[in-house]
């Protein structure tokens, strides 16, 4: 199969030098603000653990998500229909305090003579769930980054999540989802493409 680059987008920013033990000073903070005691023994390697998952919660800040779809095949018999990954699931973080983002993404777009690897586009989604996210950010994020480097004849992107940062803390209202949604080129402008994608992942 033919592989073909494509120009790339705004690359993530880079992370402030901050080191290990300066993060793990920081959990130590926090612990004493909250009230507990850093050096008693249930919590001595606490901030070492905390640190470590911040790396994995927040990995997509090292993460350049148009990398990803950078090779692309074009041996495709001419197909131009909608290609859809339905039910990518992924773990997120509010940035407004800090609390988890759980939900699916639903991604199509209709290539334009080429197409990319499905693993990809999941990947796309996870490069951007794993920063500190607004969830109509994310939505528009992934299906720009999709547009600018595939360049297809549209694009749509459904995220359906719910935020712990309102289940947890505030009006504790929990079962709610919130839904956003991103529509470019044919998504947006022709009404039976965009009908068809909705429906294709359950959003009647």
């Amino acid at each position: 199969m033919a592989a073909k680059k494509t120009t790339a987008v705004k690359p993530a920013a880079k992370p402030s030098a901050v080191s290990q033990a300066q993060a793990e000073d920081a959990i130590k903070l926090l612990l004493r603000w909250a009230g507990d005691n850093p050096e008693r023994e249930g919590l001595l390697d606490t901030p070492k653990r905390v640190a470590k998952a911040y790396k994995e919660w927040f990995g997509g800040y090292t993460m350049k998500p148009e990398d990803y779809l950078k090779r692309t095949f074009e041996e495709v018999e001419g197909y131009d229909e909608m290609v859809i990954l339905r039910d990518i699931e992924f773990e997120s973080h509010c940035e407004h305090h800090m609390a988890p983002i759980i939900g699916v993404a639903h991604v199509g777009y209709i290539p334009d003579g080429r197409v990319v690897g499905i693993s990809k586009l999941a990947r796309v989604v996870e490069a951007y769930a794993k920063r500190l996210q607004v969830q109509e950010k994310m939505t528009a994020q992934i299906a720009r980054c999709i547009q600018d480097v595939l360049q297809p004849k549209g694009v749509g992107v459904v995220i359906v999540a719910k935020h712990e940062c309102m289940t947890t803390r505030g009006v504790h209202k929990t079962g709610v989802s919130m839904v956003t949604s991103k529509l470019l080129g044919s998504f947006r402008d022709d009404a039976r493409t965009r009908a068809e994608f909705l429906q294709c992942v359950g959003m009647k």
